[in-house]
């Protein structure tokens, strides 16, 4: 008998809705035999109606029928005790011998008089929605190792105290205050407790509180039901509930409104919350951390910020502290950019020359670590040799040093008016270095005798030659 696609449907529309249907779907007969087989289970299977028509289920070879594995008997896989499959989650496996993650549903077919004639069942493909998953795991598993403690680079005394808070932080459920200038890295340091605490296997999301206006950070926050607002259309959660058992970072908080001070006040208290436009409760589980550049005491004071708010925040304060006071910390900063930077673009780059690094040394970093980030980032675009040099770093940082040694290197005498290097022990050390320790150089740089700099090694106990 030649096998029929749709055999046993008995209207044309049938036979075309089926057809058109994203879903598989295929019936059995009473013994477990395949009767019909839609374009959409060849399509997922790889077999055709011709190889699937009159064969067994088991052909499927299903990982999951009522736990039973494949190949069972239509009697042993329980499908006429139960008379019903709903949505379970399972493999199939295909012509080529993958496995398909599908969803698997079914239904016990009988007659007017309920007398069994069959089975229908349904599969959906799960395969763009299982590599959904894995890319989803894959990501938090690279944000994991983003926010690890060796990716907070710092070995000065002050940072090896910061790691020791984060470490005490992450074993706590206390809601943190990371306070710290921009671009110090304050929300490396809250990735890095959430990503350490107990709740790393679940969201860690971020918010910029200074990026949005009052009306979308609420709705952002909080979530609405529809028809709560004009554009409102349909029920929205917001971000305290997609971070249902994970953590919430809330950035630059220093510039919410007073009216989300209130709102949020709430929450950080009782962990319950309102959607905007509805008055009923949700409780979250979630962990908070804000953090801010601002001096939110000092917002206290002015009353631009709640009192109540502001304590309920900082129960574990984090204080980040700014580059220019963990100068020990740039010159490793700056190979593990430079590292970055050559994976990233190719290059062969193998550090910075002497005089460029006095300048990085020297510079104040306003702009923090985020700054010597994109300074050095800058220079690959310039560089052409093995070493960054001055002038291959931003303008506005070779521009301050000038301002420096303007300051540092040179003195007026008053009797004549005219100007002289002022020499100090760790300007010498610098230049010492940067000319390989020969003295005659240092002494052309400088603008004085060789002799004059053995006395002045001699005065400051500088040994002679290089250690």
């Amino acid at each position: 008998m030649q096998p029929h696609i749709f055999d046993g449907f008995n209207s044309e529309f049938e036979h075309l809705l089926l057809e058109s249907m994203a879903d598989g779907v295929f019936t059995l007969d009473e013994n477990g035999i395949i009767t019909s087989w839609n374009p959409a289970m060849a399509a997922i299977t790889g077999y055709t109606p011709e190889e699937a028509v009159g064969k067994s289920c088991s052909l499927l070879n299903f990982n999951r029928c009522f736990n039973k594995f494949c190949p069972a008997g239509i009697i042993e896989c329980g499908i006429y005790k139960h008379e019903r499959i709903d949505g379970k989650e399972c493999f199939l496996k295909h012509k080529n011998g993958n496995d398909v993650p599908v969803i698997k549903s079914a239904r016990i077919l009988k007659d007017k008089t309920g007398v069994v004639k069959g089975v229908v069942e349904t599969v959906t493909n799960l395969t763009e929605l299982h590599k959904a998953r894995q890319e989803a795991e894959e990501a938090n598993r690279r944000m994991g190792a983003i926010y690890r403690f060796d990716n907070i680079i710092g070995k000065s005394n002050t940072m090896q105290r910061v790691f020791s808070t984060i470490k005490a932080a992450a074993s706590s459920d206390a809601t943190i205050l990371v306070q710290g200038e921009s671009g110090t890295g304050k929300e490396l340091v809250a990735g890095a407790v959430h990503y350490n605490s107990s709740r790393s296997d679940m969201p860690f999301l971020t918010v910029n509180s200074s990026a949005l206006s009052e009306s979308l950070l609420e709705s952002e926050l909080f979530g609405h039901v529809k028809g709560a607002f004009t554009g409102a259309v349909r029920d929205r959660i917001g971000r305290f509930e997609a971070a249902e058992g994970g953590t919430l970072f809330l950035d630059e908080i220093g510039e919410i409104s007073p009216f989300i001070q209130v709102k949020l006040l709430r929450v950080v208290q009782e962990r319950e919350l309102e959607r905007v436009g509805e008055s009923k409760k949700r409780k979250i589980d979630i962990r908070i951390i804000t953090a801010t550049n601002r001096d939110l005491y000092s917002l206290v004071q002015q009353g631009r910020f709640r009192e109540d708010l502001y304590y309920r925040l900082k129960v574990f304060p984090i204080n980040i502290p700014p580059l220019r006071e963990r100068k020990k910390d740039i010159s490793i900063l700056i190979s593990h950019f430079i590292k970055l930077q050559n994976n990233k673009t190719g290059k062969h780059i193998a550090g910075v020359s002497h005089a460029a690094m006095r300048i990085l040394l020297d510079y104040n970093w306003p702009g923090n670590v985020r700054e010597l980030e994109n300074a050095i980032e800058h220079a690959f675009v310039l560089c052409e040799t093995e070493h960054i040099d001055i002038f291959d770093l931003p303008v506005e940082i070779r521009r301050m040093e000038y301002l420096l040694d303007s300051a540092k290197l040179h003195e007026t005498d008053e009797n004549t008016g005219t100007t002289k290097k002022k020499m100090t022990r760790e300007f010498l050390l610098e230049i010492l270095e940067a000319s390989n320790w020969n003295k005659a150089e240092v002494g052309r740089q400088v603008g004085v005798s060789r002799a004059a700099i053995w006395k002045y090694m001699k005065k400051w106990d500088i040994p002679t030659a290089k250690p």
